[in-house]
């Protein structure tokens, strides 16, 4: 592939950020430049290309298929392009169907499966969260502001229709946007360095991406 041929597949529209639309893919198969992981145990992740007639960027999207309910699998497509310590992430997401989750999320400063932060939006809970997952464990970080006693914020999340969902990282501080409102503010210090990027489901959600956008600070 040529140098024109790379930038248009992977969607990169200027040196200090990408926007990657999956449209210059082949259907049935995971992206090209993404590397499919998974914390903990269960069925395999099955990440692949598929045809949307509602994408945003139509034609395509990035789909998550497989769908074991084990709560504590973590399904994860890692962009190998980009590592990231500040800057805003975000994503287009519609999750499709899942019984005992229906969610799908954005990770970054990734250090491997079992270690980075997540930013996730559950359509059966309706609800945000902003988590770190340490040694493969899904840990809560609570809102600035938001009662001890929930570990997110509610808000609405539609199943079947497209949500954006952003990240702003700045040190220590995130910001979290769904549909260009801010959601929820939070702090942590777990992970400081840079990191890779990337998305995520959870149990037996089957979830579409589009859109992806990565913009370095």
């Amino acid at each position: 592939m040529n140098a024109f041929g790379w930038l248009v597949s992977f969607g990169l529209i200027a040196s200090t950020g990408s926007v990657i639309n999956f449209d210059h893919e082949s259907v049935g198969r995971p992206p090209t430049g993404w590397s499919v992981a998974m914390t903990n145990h269960g069925a395999a992740p099955r990440w692949e290309v598929r045809e949307d007639p509602s994408a945003p960027t139509p034609p395509y999207v990035l789909a998550q298929v497989s769908a074991d309910p084990r709560q504590d699998r973590f399904p994860l497509a890692i962009l190998d392009t980009v590592s990231l310590r500040d800057g805003d992430v975000s994503v287009r997401l519609k999750p499709v169907s899942g019984r005992e989750d229906l969610a799908g999320g954005l990770v970054f400063r990734y250090r491997d499966d079992k270690n980075y932060y997540l930013v996730r939006a559950n359509a059966l809970d309706d609800d945000i969260e902003f988590c770190k997952v340490e040694n493969g464990q899904r840990v809560p970080i609570h809102p600035r502001g938001v009662p001890l006693s929930s570990p997110g914020v509610k808000h609405d999340i539609r199943p079947n229709a497209w949500q954006i969902l952003k990240v702003s990282i700045r040190g220590n501080r995130f910001q979290v946007y769904v549909n260009h409102r801010r959601i929820l503010q939070a702090e942590d210090s777990s992970y400081t360095g840079a990191g890779k990027v990337g998305l995520w489901t959870v149990g037996d959600s089957v979830t579409y991406f589009d859109d992806f956008r990565v913009y370095p600070k």
